[in-house]
């Protein structure tokens, strides 16, 4: 009798090289990163990825976000990590650093940090050196990384206690990816975290130009920050400029399903199939968006948000 043929593609295998040392002038700490590629292939766009400040210790670092991460390096793309000030892994040794402990300016200049030296990054990863594609950047973040990566892509802030604009656009980057990112500040930030955030009520999406992909999940209810319900999420895409789209997840809340980490405590929407959802349709919107004419994005559509089963519903403009 034959054995019958597995018909199930095996993932692609990726590499994850970790940390990788920059040396940070002014900074308290060095800047560590973590990077996570195919095993094989040359001209790889880079997505730099930013952790949020969720209550595990790990999973804001480096070493969170793995279900991306390794998702995202399957299809194609180099990701690196860096571990922010912000970071749970750091708290007792910068609490009384300026700025902590969000430390809102410096994860966006450590993002600055890491494109002024992706060729010291390549050379220090074994078997990265001439693979990477310098000129398609995104940027992805998660919660307050998606506030981190909403600045680069050009987002401003004024400052609640001197009342100067501050503007850290990062022309280099090309794409972005906002997963569970903040809303509009004003009056709508009603919520306790909001004292300790004045930053927030002063953001901006007016500026935010360059093209991004807006993640929310319809059962996202950030009390902590406003009453405004889900919808806060979705912001970032009806007010900033064009292009901008939104893919909005049915059913999920702040984990969207699990993306910080493998089975993680503090994920209260665990879904190990939107997890899964969540990675192709991302990873399928930054491939066209680097190669167009690719139909990877429309055919993850067609394939993850129509029909009975679909994982949430993608708008445009």
């Amino acid at each position: 009798m034959s054995t019958p043929t597995s018909t199930v593609t095996p993932p692609a295998p990726v590499l994850s090289y970790g940390p990788v040392v920059l040396t940070a002038p002014g900074r308290p700490v060095d800047l560590q990163l973590r990077v996570t590629a195919p095993a094989t292939g040359t001209g790889l766009p880079v997505v730099l990825l930013s952790h949020g400040h969720g209550g595990s210790n790990n999973l804001s670092s480096l070493n969170g976000y793995a279900p991306l991460a390794q998702a995202w390096a399957a299809a194609g793309f180099a990701v690196v990590q860096p571990t922010h000030l912000s970071s749970r892994t750091l708290a007792p040794l910068l609490a009384d650093a300026p700025g902590a402990p969000f430390f809102l300016r410096s994860r966006a200049e450590d993002m600055t940090r890491v494109l002024d030296r992706l060729d010291v990054i390549e050379d220090a990863v074994p078997g990265l050196a001439g693979r990477l594609d310098h000129d398609s950047v995104a940027v992805a973040g998660h919660s307050l990384g998606g506030f981190t990566a909403s600045l680069l892509l050009g987002a401003r802030l004024t400052d609640p206690d001197d009342g100067r604009e501050t503007r850290l656009f990062e022309p280099r980057i090309k794409q972005g990816v906002l997963l569970a990112a903040p809303g509009r500040g004003g009056d709508v930030l009603n919520g306790p975290m909001a004292e300790r955030l004045p930053a927030f009520r002063t953001l901006d999406f007016s500026t935010m130009t360059t093209p991004a992909l807006v993640v929310a999940g319809d059962k996202d209810d950030s009390r902590h920050f406003t009453d405004m319900g889900p919808a806060w999420h979705a912001d970032p895409f009806h007010l900033a400029p064009a292009p901008k789209t939104l893919l909005t997840l049915f059913d999920a809340e702040h984990g969207l399903g699990g993306i910080a980490g493998y089975d993680a405590a503090e994920t209260t929407d665990e879904h190990p199939g939107r997890v899964a959802a969540l990675a192709r349709l991302t990873s399928a919107y930054l491939r066209s968006a680097f190669r167009p004419g690719d139909s990877a994005w429309q055919d993850a559509q067609d394939a993850l948000t129509s029909g009975p089963d679909a994982f949430g519903r993608v708008e445009s403009k």
